[in-house]
């Protein structure tokens, strides 16, 4: 028996109706294709499924049957075509975020809390891009995007320059290297340098700084979390390189002082990676607004 979409709705149709010309009305056909129809299913099952002598007209056993298939069925057809439909609008669709900067977990969340309440039918998930290699993943669909400083020339992956930042040096108040108007790599010799716990190559201390000049730090303490680096540094047990919009509250505070890399600063631009196809969905292009306010509003306090 070969049951199509549109069986389901003749048998819902005309048991809501109650009747073949009602029920052809709302299906838009005449009652004679409808009729006939009916009685191509029927042959198809070799049973009845209306009784006819009955008025109004209600379904068989069988035809009960269908109409509890139809109302499974036709449902999750429904919401099916919805979510193609808002797919195609790009109302809805998947964001999968993967980050090699570390820092930069506290710049987006704010970001998505946003990007939440205007595209709540986007799938949005987090990955921590320093723990596998992003970029291919971003190639083989895996990811969807993924916030970098490090931009490559990839084929189909396009590097949407999101804002620029500066690198700057945190030490306590306390510290001799706080009286300096600004710091050089040579000033890190003998320093325990507190940094993430990520590769050397994905900081700017050192792919901007240190490896450049050959110096290297008499000691290297990694810390997940950045309220715990500005502590350890506060407490003078060593000194760190941060991104400006995390240490905006810092030149506030008597126990820190920041200082800028070299005499005229270091500049950095972080990137949103995305394949180059999906820049034209309108929730894409709303993460990259968000993603470039949430930076100037920081920038700015």
């Amino acid at each position: 028996m070969h049951i199509e979409l549109r069986h389901l709705r003749t048998i819902k149709a005309i048991h809501e109706a109650g009747g073949l010309a009602r029920a052809a009305d709302q299906l838009n056909i005449t009652q004679s294709a409808l009729s006939h129809q009916i009685k191509g299913l029927e042959d198809q099952a070799g049973i009845e499924l209306f009784v006819r002598r009955s008025k109004p007209m209600r379904l068989s056993v069988a035809g009960l049957r269908l109409l509890r298939l139809a109302e499974q069925v036709l449902p999750q057809v429904e919401a099916a075509q919805a979510e193609f439909a808002s797919l195609r609008a790009g109302r809805s669709g998947r964001l999968h975020i993967a980050i090699e900067c570390h820092a930069c977990f506290e710049w987006l969340f704010p970001v998505l809390e946003a990007f939440r309440k205007s595209w709540p039918d986007v799938d949005v998930d987090i990955r921590p891009g320093l723990a596998f290699d992003a970029l291919p993943a971003l190639q083989k669909e895996d990811v969807d995007v993924v916030i970098s400083s490090d931009p490559e020339d990839l084929p189909g992956v396009t590097f949407t320059q999101l804002f620029d930042y500066s690198p700057v040096f945190v030490a306590a108040a306390a510290h001799p290297l706080a009286a300096k108007p600004w710091v050089e790599a040579e000033d890190f010799r003998g320093e325990t340098l507190i940094t993430y716990p990520v590769e050397r190559s994905r900081l700017d201390v050192f792919s901007q700084l240190l490896t450049p000049a050959r110096v290297e730090p008499s000691a290297i303490r990694q810390v997940e979390l950045t309220a715990v680096i500005l502590l350890l540094v506060a407490s003078n047990r060593g000194i760190s390189v941060l991104p400006d919009w995390v240490v905006r509250e810092v030149k506030y505070n008597s126990d820190y002082v920041t200082r800028p890399l070299t005499e005229h600063g270091l500049t950095r631009s972080l990137y949103a990676a995305t394949r180059s196809e999906d820049l034209e969905k309108p929730y894409m292009q709303d993460l990259i607004r968000l993603a470039g306010q949430e930076a100037r509003r920081l920038q700015s306090r």
